[in-house]
């Protein structure tokens, strides 16, 4: 089956600032703050919602289709999609644009300064569907360019492509129709807890207003696992056991890499849900949001620790 996952591509690039923001910030000058913070050093990572997610599928054994825009720094990334054999074919370069970037310093006591900018993400993609078999296709519409995300959807509906809302950080750029319009005939809704009552607030739709949009909801809780809700009834998964956190940062991909192999594979919802939990667990125990490792057999029976047989 032909996974496309449709989200951002970003480089993170992140900065440690070895005093307090707060010794160098003065309460009664805020109005014309001005400052300037030397940092150790940075390292730069691969990122991006659609990029993650496609790591951890290359993990799973898939070959997803990301469709995203990338700007004129994408060689490095090219490469390393290139080297964990993922296709590049759906990602649009931005020959005027540098790619999304996300800048975050770190102080010691962990507060954090990002800044932000959507580069070549400003710009949509507009793949084309016209070669897509809708039977053995599945679609998730992650946060990246509202455009793709509204017309991607649009697309999956008239072809009876099977899709997936995942809004995450793109909530705030919505409006109540534009929103309802895109849950609307998709398979499944899938967020956090946050953001879930964020769209219920948005939509002025409660879970079974919703339901009515959807095929079903995933909530993730973090640390307390996840919920499945239907018409019929709530499921409650726990997470996975980990042997540390050590980044929960990319958790919330790499579930949706586990649930979309799941799904390609024909199984059900709450399979699918507990797949995704357990590739939460390496991403959780790793630095990073494309460091974690692991073969297919260390998953399987890694499962099985958790939740028995597939």
């Amino acid at each position: 089956m032909q996974i496309y996952v449709s989200g951002s591509m970003a480089y993170d690039r992140i900065m440690d600032f070895p005093g307090k923001f707060s010794d160098h910030i003065l309460p009664d000058k805020i109005h014309i703050l001005n400052v300037c913070f030397t940092v150790n050093g940075m390292i730069e990572k691969f990122g991006g919602t659609a990029g993650n997610i496609a790591y951890s599928l290359s993990l799973l054994g898939e070959k997803p289709l990301i469709l995203a825009t990338i700007g004129k720094d994408y060689r490095s990334y090219f490469d390393w999609l290139e080297k964990k054999n993922i296709p590049v074919d759906g990602i649009k370069i931005i020959e005027e644009e540098f790619t999304a970037g996300a800048y975050i310093t770190t102080d010691r006591s962990d507060n954090q300064i990002t800044g932000f900018n959507p580069g070549a993400m400003k710009h949509p993609s507009g793949y084309d569907f016209s070669g897509v078999e809708p039977d053995n296709s599945i679609c998730l519409i992650g946060p990246g360019n509202l455009t793709d995300m509204m017309e991607y959807a649009k697309i999956c509906r008239e072809k009876k492509i099977r899709y997936i809302c995942d809004p995450g950080q793109s909530l705030t750029a919505w409006d109540r129709h534009d929103l309802i319009d895109w849950i609307t005939g998709s398979m499944l809704l899938i967020s956090n807890d946050y953001e879930l009552q964020m769209i219920i607030n948005m939509t002025n739709m409660d879970k079974k207003g919703l339901l009515k949009k959807c095929g079903a909801i995933i909530s993730t809780l973090g640390e307390k696992g996840s919920l499945i809700s239907t018409t019929d009834r709530d499921i409650t998964l726990h997470a996975c056991a980990v042997s540390s956190v050590v980044d929960p940062t990319g958790a919330g991909d790499a579930y949706r890499a586990g649930l979309l192999k799941g799904l390609a594979m024909g199984k059900d919802l709450e399979t699918g849900a507990k797949m995704g939990t357990v590739a939460a667990a390496y991403a959780v125990e790793n630095y990073g949001t494309q460091e974690h490792v692991f073969t297919y057999d260390e998953f399987v029976r890694r499962y099985a620790t958790s939740f028995g047989a597939m």
